[in-house]
């Protein structure tokens, strides 16, 4: 999926230097996967509370964002 489908998708982009981050609200089961995995990247207590630079190895956050249990996260490695 490209980013324009995941736009109209109803997903919000967050913009990172190697990664941006998707999220769709109406998707998100509230598993808090993605916040007990790093609190760096996904932090309730920010605006925004996405920050994609949090994480310097993508591939960790990759990782982290393959966990979502219903598909609210997404990325596009740059």
């Amino acid at each position: 999926m490209d980013e324009n489908e995941l736009l109209e998708k109803g997903y919000k982009k967050y913009t990172g230097k190697e990664i941006d981050v998707f999220f769709n609200k109406d998707l998100c089961i509230h598993s808090a996967r993605c916040v007990r995995g790093n609190r760096q990247v996904f932090n309730v207590n920010k605006k925004p509370w996405i920050f994609p630079d949090g994480e310097p190895d993508a591939n960790k956050l990759t990782k982290l964002i393959d966990t979502c249990p219903n598909g609210a996260l997404k990325y596009i490695k740059k």
